[in-house]
């Protein structure tokens, strides 16, 4: 198998909530939308948003569940300044503070926030992660 990680789907509860959080709010470009899923492009990547239950369904797994999912979503930038900015801009859009930015123990600077389904997302400025 190649290394190699092209999409990330993340099931939603309310896909026109979530549709407004990352189109909207954050201005994350659509690449391709139909009545119940949406593409980002995010460079090399996608995010994806479709149904929880639809998800599950596709997957052969319960949609039961709640609490933390053992993942979160990193959005790295290029300075302490930018996660600040980032931050803010995912609260007014109606995320939930996870995690205020802050120093952090391996040398870098960053916070958490959930989207409207809960999804963690971090958003860092790490010194030994160049960004490309």
């Amino acid at each position: 198998m190649q290394p190699r990680l092209t999409l990330v789907t993340l099931g939603v509860e309310d896909f026109a909530r979530a549709l407004a959080f990352y189109r909207d709010g954050l201005g994350l470009p659509v690449e391709t939308l139909m009545d119940d899923v949406v593409f980002f492009r995010l460079n090399d990547v996608r995010l994806g948003l479709y149904g929880r239950a639809a998800l599950a369904e596709d997957a052969g797994v319960s949609a039961e569940g709640s609490g933390f999912r053992g993942i979160s979503l990193a959005h790295n930038v290029a300075t302490r300044e930018e996660v600040d900015a980032v931050m803010d801009e995912a609260l007014r859009a109606g995320a939930r503070l996870v995690k205020p930015a802050q120093e952090a123990f391996w040398g870098g600077y960053s916070g958490y926030f959930a989207d409207p389904d809960g999804h963690l997302w971090e958003v860092a400025w790490n010194p030994h992660l160049p960004l490309d």
